[in-house]
């Protein structure tokens, strides 16, 4: 396993199994290599990276916009709990930011970390020593103060060329790419 940042999220899910939630967090913007380290991780290791994003909004597509808020719970543990491992990477979580769904995107992945091992990519910050998505004044903007997870920040940001404006691109598995 290459990068400092995947061992370090390593590090972190070793010390998340003894914890209440085993919830391991791996915050950063986007384009920092949340990714990256998480595919090598997946490789390395054989626990199952998910592409949140493309397997949620799969099973949302026919559903309506209060089942979809109600629903979305379950079927996030459902897609989880079918990979039968006890560690999952989840990675391209914006739906679950999304004001439709009207979800609380931490306390969805504490409630996933109860019976496995969760971590997760975030693209935010700890700012202050309090979590966030998104600028303060965005729809999607959260705040959180009391984390209960082991938070990993991704402090050796390379950004590609092409600016800090770019969004995550996505290969044509669905995969993040940065």
């Amino acid at each position: 396993m290459g990068t400092r940042l995947s061992q370090r999220i390593l590090r972190g899910v070793e010390q998340a199994a003894g914890l209440y939630h085993r919830l391991v967090l791996v915050v950063g913007p986007p384009q920092s290599g949340k990714t990256t380290a998480l595919q090598e991780l997946a490789r390395a290791t054989g626990w199952p990276l998910l592409n949140v994003n493309l397997l949620l909004c799969k099973r949302l597509l026919e559903l309506t916009g209060r089942q979809r808020a109600v629903r979305t719970p379950k079927l996030l543990d459902d897609i989880v709990r079918g990979t039968g491992s006890d560690v999952v990477l989840l990675d391209n979580l914006e739906v679950l930011f999304s004001r439709e769904l009207a979800q609380d995107p931490l306390r969805l992945l504490q409630g996933l970390s109860r019976h496995r091992t969760i971590v997760a990519s975030w693209a935010g910050a700890v700012v202050n020593g309090r979590l966030t998505y998104a600028e303060p004044g965005h729809p999607e903007a959260r705040r959180y103060t009391d984390l209960d997870a082991i938070v990993i920040e991704v402090t050796d940001v390379h950004r590609p060329t092409g600016g800090p404006g770019l969004g995550a691109a996505t290969n044509r598995d669905g995969q993040g790419t940065g």
